[in-house]
């Protein structure tokens, strides 16, 4: 379990970013696999999902989860849609109290996000696609929109390590074509082929809004084996699919 130690300053506000560690799942989803989209037994999944929910201090029924597809969508959760469970976005924003919302990753980067002056929480699935396609500003423009005089903060949690993201040429130019100055997040390795830092193209585009304080949980997911789920180590070791793991933020209900 890990925590921006920033946002563990509000008693108003639960989070955390889990490890892969503390569930019930075996084999290569050996033990905190939260994700419903991966092969593992839909029985341990949901146990794993009521483990964290009880540390998040929220019945499972309110332990929101989303269906993810690397796109730039962003949802509210409100009075009219808090009946469901898991919503199709890449983000999720909410007022509500008593709630947690979360986002599952295996290398692609979690962000947790504490609005607060206008109570607002969100959380953003940032791989290289929501990235490039503007998950991450569509999701703080919302926010600074559902309210006045933010104080933001923000933690960016474990993601897969710039010397383990290998890319080529065309995921390179994807990226050029859509700023020159990405140019910066690429190193180049062999012939027409590039390590890309994830984690800082991410930093750059959160610190483009007015944040208070943005916080990295630096830790490489592909490198931490014992500790994270990874979808380029699994596929470099040949397996037949791979865990998720789960961050969650909530607004405690008093």
């Amino acid at each position: 379990m890990y925590f921006s130690k920033k946002i563990k300053e509000f008693n108003n506000v639960k989070h955390c970013f889990f490890s892969k560690n503390g569930g019930v799942s075996k084999g290569i989803y050996d033990s905190l696999n939260c994700g419903f989209g991966s092969l593992d037994k839909k029985e341990n999944i949901f146990k794993n999902f009521s483990i964290v929910s009880q540390k998040m201090g929220v019945p499972s029924s309110n332990l929101f989860s989303m269906n993810q597809t690397h796109s730039n969508k962003v949802v509210i959760i409100n009075e009219e849609n808090k009946n469901i469970q898991r919503i199709s976005s890449d983000a999720l924003i909410t007022k509500l109290k008593g709630i947690a919302i979360s986002v599952l990753t295996a290398d692609c980067v979690p962000i947790l996000v504490y609005d607060e002056v206008n109570q607002i929480i969100a959380c953003i699935h940032s791989g290289w696609k929501g990235t490039i396609n503007g998950i991450i500003e569509n999701t703080f423009n919302k926010i600074i929109s559902m309210g006045k005089n933010n104080k933001i903060y923000v933690g960016v949690g474990p993601c897969i390590g710039v010397k383990n993201y290998e890319v080529g040429k065309e995921f390179y130019n994807k990226f050029i074509k859509e700023a020159k100055d990405n140019e910066v997040f690429f190193y180049p390795s062999k012939e027409n082929k590039f390590f890309f830092n994830l984690r800082e193209c991410v930093n750059s585009k959160i610190k483009k809004f007015n944040v208070e304080c943005v916080e990295n949980i630096d830790l490489d997911t592909f490198s931490e084996k014992e500790k994270f789920f990874s979808f380029r180590r699994s596929k470099k070791m040949d397996e037949i699919d791979y865990g998720r793991c789960i961050s969650t933020i909530g607004l405690i209900d008093n």
